[in-house]
């Protein structure tokens, strides 16, 4: 049995880094198919953008009701009852499902990621590994397959280490195993070997003077923070609040998602930057372009329309788009420093007001931009970040939304 569990853990760990590979490469095939599409026709997404809205949303809804969202709350609600979630959560059809429709997203120019479906795809793998052996699946396995999701997805399996620990093991109480930490470190590696050693925006290696640092780090944590624990809150009130615009949006989920596909739509045909995952306009502030101070406040605007729709897609990616916008913004307030280290700080931020892992989000940005030597300024902003995002929004926002997920108990044997 033991035998059987370890290849069942490390032959998931190899598959997720290869599905992972598959599954990027068709979301960038989507994105550029997109890209091209808006430039040509500049005007006709905001008809096809909010149609399509409504098609994801009513196919989701009809046909795979657990793949709408980011997927990192389906894991996290999957730990409940892991083998049980394998039928529904993460089974075969959900996470079949979660990926055609999150490319479908991409394709129709929603502000989403594929981040946090990959989570979902991962965890999915390692549920088919084990029945395949028929060994018992244990809510540490699936810590182990999410995570693995976040190394291969963004080629940093420190990143995903710390992801395990910080956001996905937080609702499973759990020592994390040498083989689980193995798993996510090889599904990384495997990722790796595929895609190339590749740094996902480059190698920028910013770094910015402690003095500076003592007067930037505060104020982009605060500033930051709130916006992202802003972001959160807006997502939980639209799925937690009972009002007479949360009863509509349920009772007319079609409408809702044609609604919000038409405020993506406006932005992005206006702006021209908010489409997709917004990696390009980020990577662009990072390596020192100035951008429109607005994109950060437009970007956010379609990320949280996208999200509040129900269609599948991760706000992983988008995220770290706005926590540039936010770095942009900041430029103003300290002309002086360098841009490169403003913009990052922002990133890191924002991101740890959302998904409030502030050690993730160090690490992610640190592997992201080679950035090093702004480790330092990097922790103070995502701790401060992570406590001025409580401010906002106390629940966590992925804990917050598996509740959404949550599986039926099982009896107990008489």
């Amino acid at each position: 049995m033991q035998f059987r569990t370890r290849a069942a853990i490390l032959t998931g760990a190899i598959l997720i880094g290869v599905v992972a590979t598959l599954f990027a490469e068709a979301a960038d095939w989507a994105a550029g198919v997109f890209a091209g599409y808006a430039q040509s026709w500049h005007w006709l997404p905001l008809l096809t953008t909010p149609l399509t809205f409504m098609a994801l949303v009513w196919l989701t809804r009809r046909y795979a009701p657990f793949a709408r969202g980011s997927g990192i709350p389906q894991v996290i609600a999957a730990q409940a009852d892991p083998n049980e979630a394998t039928r529904t959560l993460i089974s075969p059809r959900t996470v079949a499902a979660k990926a055609v429709l999150t490319i479908g997203a991409v394709l129709g120019g929603a502000s989403v990621g594929r981040e946090g479906p990959t989570v979902q795809l991962a965890a999915a793998v390692m549920g088919a590994t084990h029945r395949l052996v028929r060994v018992p699946l244990r809510g540490g396995v699936l810590i182990a397959g999410g995570a693995a999701g976040v190394a291969a997805a963004f080629n940093t399996p420190l990143a995903g280490l710390l992801f395990a620990i910080e956001e996905l093991a937080s609702a499973y109480e759990q020592r994390v195993t040498l083989l689980v930490l193995a798993a996510i470190v090889i599904a990384g590696m495997v990722a790796q070997s595929v895609q190339g050693d590749y740094i996902y925006f480059g190698a920028i290696g910013a770094h910015m003077p402690l003095l500076s640092a003592l007067l930037v780090a505060p104020v982009a944590g605060i500033a930051g923070g709130m916006a992202g624990g802003l972001f959160s809150r807006t997502l939980l009130a639209m799925a937690q609040s009972r009002n007479r615009m949360t009863t509509w949006t349920r009772a007319n989920p079609v409408k809702f998602a044609g609604a919000c596909g038409a405020v993506v739509a406006v932005l992005g045909v206006f702006t021209g930057l908010t489409w997709g995952t917004g990696y390009s306009a980020a990577r662009a502030m990072i390596v020192g372009v100035d951008a429109p101070l607005w994109f950060g406040p437009a970007k956010f605007v379609a990320t949280a329309a996208t999200a509040i729709a129900g269609l599948p897609g991760g706000i992983f990616a988008p995220s770290l788009a706005v926590g540039a916008g936010v770095g942009n913004l900041l430029r103003e307030v300290f002309p002086g420093e360098p841009a490169s280290a403003i913009v990052i700080l922002g990133m890191v931020a924002y991101f740890a007001g959302v998904v409030r892992a502030p050690l993730t989000a160090v690490i992610i940005l640190s592997e992201t931009t080679a950035s090093r030597g702004l480790m330092l300024p990097m922790f103070a902003t995502a701790f401060i970040a992570d406590a001025a995002s409580q401010w906002v929004c106390r629940e966590k926002l992925y804990h917050g939304l598996s509740k959404t997920f949550a599986m039926p108990a099982t009896p107990k044997a008489p």
